[in-house]
């Protein structure tokens, strides 16, 4: 298997297929598509992504894209269990939770592009941005609330699984732009940081030198 990415630094749509990819402890390639450069303009670079836009799984002929569907598909070949919550009552609310972050926070998404390589001490969130960090929060403590906590387990339904594959870029902005949040919020983004893919997905983003120019925001201090 071979799964297209975009640049690790902006790219969380990419971040989250290729920690799927991860998860499933299957062999695949990476292949880095470089955003906003000549290729990527003309669409050179996209002519085996079926959508235009990463990430793209291919599995021997067959593509898989949006994140999503990429989550949806290893766990029918790996196990829903390295992906999704057995017990039924913790599924659906992993599902809807997941569905949510796919569909959702508009505000947050624009107000606060992914950036690994910055940090903006400085940023003042707009209100609608905080409007849909109160609500993650409220989702990341509903669920280790009931759920993560009955394992003695650290992530939102105990095992890491696909919705703190959702939520990591969420984590990654929350650090980079110091969103206010609670301790508990803060505590579960450090958890999400330190994980050991996203430690490896980090290094290598850190490494990157393609400039992403409608991703660059005033204010930003180079780590």
């Amino acid at each position: 298997m071979k799964i297209i990415i975009g640049n690790r630094n902006y790219s969380s749509w990419s971040l989250r297929g290729w920690l799927a990819m991860r998860q499933s402890l299957l062999p695949f390639e990476t292949d880095l598509r470089v955003m906003d450069s000549p290729d990527w303009v003309s669409g050179a670079s996209k002519q085996d992504m079926p959508s235009g836009q990463v990430p793209v799984l291919w599995d021997h002929g067959t593509p898989i894209w949006d994140s999503m569907a990429i989550i949806l598909y290893l766990a029918d070949k790996a196990g829903h269990d390295r992906f999704w919550p057995r017990e039924p009552r913790e599924r659906a609310l992993a599902y809807a939770m997941c569905a949510e972050m796919h569909s959702g926070f508009k505000a947050l998404r624009s107000g606060c592009p992914m950036n690994l390589q910055y940090n903006f001490p400085d940023f003042v969130p707009a209100a609608d941005v905080m409007d849909d960090v109160h609500r993650i929060e409220a989702l990341w403590h509903q669920a280790i609330s009931r759920f993560g906590s009955e394992t003695g387990e650290p992530w939102l339904f105990g095992r890491f699984g696909a919705a703190d594959i959702m939520f990591a870029p969420v984590c990654t902005r929350i650090n980079s732009y110091n969103l206010p949040v609670s301790a508990d919020a803060r505590a579960y983004v450090g958890r999400v940081l330190a994980h050991p893919f996203m430690a490896e997905w980090h290094a290598l983003a850190m490494a990157e030198d393609y400039p992403f120019t409608r991703y660059e925001i005033p204010g930003g201090v180079r780590i």
